[in-house]
């Protein structure tokens, strides 16, 4: 008698626990299909720099001599990175910052043993090298980016979006 009880119990539960189980699945494939399609399309030279971890030519960024208020945000998932009160001029051909939004840039080091790679914590997408001891700013800390991989946001916008 027993066991024709539990197997009551079974298959009186059975379909609630495979619809949980169901919705349980979609709903990760979901966010992780979101995620993955969040990511902007890159042109050639975006991806070169974005996800070969290239470098574009110094003095020929966009953001180079931009001094506006804003924030700048990750070019392949838009995640903000870094505000512009942290922009400094630097005179080495790229965006400058001394510091990032908290949590927004991963530091690991660069395959050459000599710098520090800074990339985007959501996505992975190349930003540049971070620099530590060259006394520009207070922070004392230069965040050598690509305008490239980077998309500004003026502060008028920033609310907007």
């Amino acid at each position: 008698m027993q066991a024709s009880i539990k197997q009551g119990y079974y298959i009186k539960y059975l379909p609630l626990t495979v619809f949980m189980f169901v919705a349980i699945s979609l709903y990760s494939q979901k966010d992780s299909t979101m995620k993955t399609n969040n990511l902007r399309a890159l042109t050639p030279e975006e991806e070169y720099v974005i996800k070969n971890k290239g470098t574009e030519r110094p003095f020929t960024g966009e953001y180079n001599l931009l001094d506006k208020p804003g924030i700048y945000v990750c070019k392949q998932c838009g995640a903000h990175l870094y505000n512009s009160v942290d922009k400094f001029e630097a005179h080495c051909g790229w965006p400058s910052f001394d510091k990032e939004v908290e949590g927004a840039v991963k530091r690991s080091p660069d395959p050459d043993g000599r710098r520090t790679e800074i990339t985007c914590a959501r996505c992975d997408g190349h930003l540049g090298h971070v620099f530590i001891g060259e006394g520009h700013t207070p922070e004392n800390t230069r965040h050598c980016v690509n305008s490239i991989s980077m998309i500004f946001i003026p502060e008028s916008e920033v609310n907007k979006r």
